[in-house]
């Protein structure tokens, strides 16, 4: 066979680490659904190849499991032949093999036929079996282009997570071979500090082209803008306008958190020049990867001038300047 075992598992839908058990509960499912028998002549030629590339992407996947196991009887005890033969796994494997494939299609094969002549049933001879697998691993491995959606978050939901139930519309073929529109819904589970841009991957609900593995479904992160807070990497930064004659006699205002927590901030001692910058610590946006560690609360100043001044306002600030420290 020597194809690489990573496209017998696309072949068949399958992650890599996957009991017999599961192989077995994944063939029958597809060769039901790619049967010949059961398909109209517009999509036969598409549903044999399958069905041939299933049937050897089965076997290969069975007898690296089947040789595993041997190798593993070998490795743990010097009398591997005749545990081996105990369990049917040397000289008996055949009749072995051919009794769990002859349950899928006992009216094709005879019970104990050999594993090798479970093949030759269904393909049209050997060149026949690895022209159709050739054609089909080659068009298995080309993939639709993903459907990609955006998916609106506010901050709140962001910073908190959250469960969103998105519906979208994708293409699928049907058993004669056409397309049709098919609409969906996928619940989406946002993680508190998630960003915008981060990508949530439902594999295989996309778009569907025949001879192609179906397309992923991408939800996208879109952050929604908020009217107090900017989010700058794991930071929120909040500006705060203040009017020159508080910033220079003090001042106090509140603001509510994300959370709905009250926060208060006064400066009565201090004088706010411009530019400046109080850093509230922890009071950000949860770091995704970090449990329990947030980001930091940035209050941004910027100081309101007035837009005219009288002439006696503007004498009687210049005497008061005047005296001031300015270093």
């Amino acid at each position: 066979m020597g194809n690489p075992p990573e496209l017998y598992h696309r072949i068949l839908n399958i992650p890599r680490e996957t009991s017999p058990q599961e192989i077995r509960a994944a063939y029958k499912s597809l060769v039901k659904k790619w049967h010949p028998d059961k398909h109209p002549p517009s999509s036969k030629p598409e549903a044999e190849a399958r069905f041939k590339a299933i049937t050897e992407a089965y076997e290969a996947l069975l007898d690296q499991q089947e040789n595993r196991a041997v190798f593993g009887v070998c490795c743990n005890d010097g009398r591997a032949g005749e545990k081996a033969m105990a369990c049917g796994v040397v000289g008996g494997g055949g009749a072995h093999i051919a009794r769990t494939r002859s349950d899928d299609f006992g009216a094709r094969m005879a019970p104990g036929t050999p594993a090798r002549e479970f093949k030759k049933v269904y393909s049209s001879g050997n060149s026949g079996g690895r022209r159709a697998f050739a054609e089909f691993s080659s068009s298995i491995m080309r993939k639709a282009p993903p459907l990609e959606r955006k998916l609106d978050c506010t901050l709140e939901e962001l910073c908190h997570g959250c469960k969103k139930e998105v519906k979208f519309t994708r293409d699928v073929v049907t058993k004669n071979g056409s397309i049709v529109k098919k609409e969906v819904s996928q619940m989406v589970l946002v993680k508190p500090g998630w960003k915008k841009g981060n990508k949530i991957t439902f594999e295989g609900m996309g778009d569907e082209r025949p001879g192609c593995l179906p397309a992923d479904a991408v939800f996208v992160i879109s952050e929604k803008k908020h009217p107090v807070f900017k989010r700058v990497g794991n930071d929120l930064v909040l500006k705060a306008e203040v009017p020159l004659v508080s910033a220079l006699t003090g001042w106090s205002f509140s603001f509510r958190l994300l959370s709905g927590k009250k926060v208060s901030c006064s400066f009565q001692d201090e004088i706010i020049c411009p530019g400046y910058e109080k850093i509230i610590k922890g009071e950000g946006m949860p770091i995704a990867d970090q449990k329990g560690t947030r980001g930091d609360l940035r209050v941004k100043f910027e100081i309101a001038f007035p837009k005219q001044l009288t002439d006696e306002q503007r004498d009687g600030l210049a005497q008061i300047l005047r005296g001031c420290a300015w270093d």
